[in-house]
């Protein structure tokens, strides 16, 4: 059984995703990041950033945070959706995913849906990124 702690946001959508289409048992454990849940000690114990999300894998023993790593182990464990012989191609987009397109997506969101006027210079840089991003991503798909 594995257990997920997480909330409601992308990051932690993509384990329960993940999760869902391994056909995996698992539970939820909400951590309500806007009351500070991630900074209790508990947690801190199992995720030594404060963030989520984690999970733990009661049938072997092993706690895994960060979630690129978390889709790793799911997609080691289950046998699906990390062939062998396309390992460096996965690994390159979800690393891509983690360092660059979640980040600067993120930091769009926050300037421009969360805390709007604040700063029209991150407004404005993050919502070029977001463009270029977007615009990378469909020729890519193309």
């Amino acid at each position: 059984m594995i257990e997920l702690f997480s909330a409601n946001t992308p990051n932690g959508w993509k384990i329960s995703i993940m999760l869902e289409e391994i056909g995996y048992d698992y539970k939820v454990t909400k951590v309500d990041i806007n009351n500070g849940d991630q900074f209790k000690d508990n947690f801190k114990k199992i995720s030594p950033f404060s963030k989520i999300p984690v999970i733990i894998d009661h049938k072997n023993n092993k706690t895994i945070f960060e979630s690129g790593a978390i889709l790793i182990y799911l997609a080691e464990q289950s046998g699906k959706f990390y062939d062998e012989r396309s390992r460096i191609e996965i690994n390159q987009w979800l690393m891509a995913q983690m360092g660059y397109v979640g980040p600067m997506l993120g930091q769009h969101h926050q300037f421009h849906y969360y805390n709007p006027g604040k700063s029209a210079f991150g407004e404005n840089r993050y919502f070029k990124i977001s463009e270029r991003i977007y615009r990378e991503l469909d020729e890519r798909l193309a």
